[in-house]
């Protein structure tokens, strides 16, 4: 039986039933090099068991070393694709919104009037009380994707075999790091480098005993603005990872008790588990997409205005 790890862990394959991809090698110089070369025991009929219900993604890039490492080159992962899937899903939708937008006078229909609930709240309920009404339509774009990217992976991750994108340490702490490129470069523009440094230095007076405090003072809030959108990538992926952990470990307990008289029970308690689960995890898609953009926001509306 299959680590839960691995069933979120990124790979370079998709898993599907068996049923709806019976791939069967007819010999073994078929199956792939590397498969070959980090098993060189196995048989044929080995790999066609550990591979049935696995679609290989093809690497035009690079080379594996096995399905969860890369060896050399620039390999293509579950991951990537899912997240270029998101991306292009998000953007369509949102393209097809502003062309409609621009057409019609008010939001007619279920899909306009969601999409525009939605975008209303994070301009008017995240963006304009963090940064303020001046300049939170400057951010809105950003904040707006990161919002619909985020809820978008962690919705798709709830789906068998395609893994969450938000699963990943790599991706959180890209979206942390935009976050973080964007403070520091409105901050620069808004009040200039030495009144972006001053912001993190307090104005204690003119008295010389005073300034090595002010300093240690300045050295900790820039170790805080580190740690916080540190925590900012660690608190998604974290909350992702968890909940895919423990629904996988529930569904791991079942099969492990199917050559047992208590599978029965533990199929009906394991399926129940899952069922509950799956339904908090949709409630967590929502939040962490949400705290996500507003830890976003109040970062750079700490940023570009003086404290």
């Amino acid at each position: 039986m299959a680590s839960p790890v691995l069933h979120v862990k990124d790979a370079y394959y998709f898993e599907v039933p068996k049923s709806l991809w019976p791939r069967d090698y007819q010999s073994l110089d078929a199956v792939p090099a590397y498969l070959r070369e980090g098993h060189p025991e196995a048989t044929l009929e080995e790999f066609n068991y550990e591979l049935s219900g696995k679609i290989l993604i093809p690497q035009p890039f690079g080379e594996l070393k096995n399905l969860y490492q890369a060896e050399s080159g620039f390999c293509i992962s579950k991951l990537m694709v899912v997240e270029l899937f998101v991306a292009l899903l998000v953007g369509g939708v949102f393209i097809w919104l502003a062309k409609r937008g621009s057409t019609i006078s008010r939001p007619t229909g279920r899909r306009h009037n969601i999409l525009e609930a939605f975008v209303s709240y994070v301009r008017d309920e995240i963006a304009k009380p963090a940064i303020g009404n001046h300049d939170a339509d400057h951010f809105l774009p950003y904040l707006l994707t990161a919002f619909f990217f985020i809820l978008a992976c962690n919705l798709i991750g709830m789906v068998p075999g395609l893994g969450t994108v938000t699963s990943s340490i790599e991706v959180t702490s890209g979206l942390a790091l935009v976050t973080f490129g964007i403070g520091l470069i409105s901050g620069i523009k808004h009040l200039g480098v030495g009144g972006y440094l001053l912001n993190f230095a307090p104005d204690l007076g003119d008295s010389l005993l005073l300034q090595p405090i002010r300093l240690l003072i300045f050295l900790i809030e820039i170790l805080g603005l580190i740690i916080k959108h540190a925590v900012l990538a660690i608190r998604l992926f974290g909350n992702m990872i968890a909940g895919h952990l423990v629904l996988a470990g529930v569904l791991s307990a079942v099969v492990a008790t199917a050559s047992t008289n208590w599978w029965g029970t533990a199929a009906f308690f394991g399926v129940l588990g899952a069922t509950a689960l799956s339904a908090l995890e949709i409630l967590v898609a929502f939040i962490q997409a949400y705290v996500f953009t507003m830890l976003s926001a109040l970062f750079i509306g700490m940023s570009i205005h003086k404290h």
